[in-house]
């Protein structure tokens, strides 16, 4: 009788085990989705943070489902994204970030406005957006390391659109500092970056204007480089920020 149970048992277990690799017999995601996220106003990609604050690829996979759930993609600093764990399939694709939405909806919900882009993913597919930025952030001129041993930079920005209603109110710049190149919101040293913070409307007026903002804290630490960028954002939705490009000084 052990006997028989026993043989019953390992029969069991090996048809629970066949059963599972047959559930698990599927390829690996391995599609490539690569692209850019560009500045219609200059041609260049956007720059952004790298993580939740920073722009994001949105797909939403309608090959099986008219209410698919959203897969978001983390674009990478420089504004490029190149995710290649992904499942052949038709997707509608858009971008979110500190830009005029591509996707937008009226109180009661309905789409007004749409420039997703769809796209049947396989092997490697390339997908571009153009966007109008919330605010265009420049450096004038480079860096300068002063005799105190401080940095100071100076910028302007400029509004990226014309629609009025992404115009908010700009509510803070800020000169970022860091060890390293990834820098941003969400990674900075906060022992010599500058923050400058507006009331209201108070921002409004610096649009277009030169700002030069200077490293707080003291002289920076010798015989070590820095990476610095500005951001500047407005009181819209998630409060996002636009940013420069990175910008590297060396402390002798």
């Amino acid at each position: 009788m052990k006997k028989i149970l026993y043989t019953i048992a390992v029969c069991a277990i090996a048809l629970a085990g066949s059963s599972c690799s047959k559930l698990d017999d599927y390829d690996a995601p391995s599609e490539t989705l690569t692209g850019s996220v560009i500045d219609a106003g200059t041609g260049k990609t956007l720059q952004t943070e790298i993580g939740g604050g920073g722009t994001r690829i949105k797909l939403l996979e309608i090959s099986w489902s008219d209410n698919p759930t959203p897969f978001y993609i983390s674009s990478m600093q420089d504004g490029t994204f190149n995710y290649t764990k992904l499942f052949p399939g038709k997707n509608k694709i858009s971008a979110e970030g500190a830009f005029v939405p591509l996707v937008q909806t009226d109180a009661s919900g309905a789409t007004t406005v749409d420039k997703s882009q769809t796209f049947d993913i396989k092997g490697t597919t390339t997908v571009n957006f153009s966007v109008d930025p919330f605010l265009r952030i420049e450096w004038q001129g480079e860096p300068v390391l002063n005799a105190d041993g401080t940095i100071s930079a100076t910028f302007k920005f400029t509004r990226g659109t014309d629609d009025p209603n992404f115009q908010q109110d700009i509510t803070d710049v800020r000169l970022f500092v860091n060890s390293n190149k990834f820098i941003g919101n969400n990674n900075f040293d906060d022992r010599y970056s500058t923050q400058i913070n507006y009331s209201g409307s108070d921002g409004n007026v610096q649009v277009g204007q030169l700002i030069t903002i200077t490293t707080k804290g003291g002289p920076l630490p010798a015989s070590r480089e820095y990476f610095l960028r500005v951001g500047a954002r407005t009181n819209y939705g998630l409060k996002y920020y636009n940013y420069t490009d990175v910008k590297t000084v060396t402390v002798p």
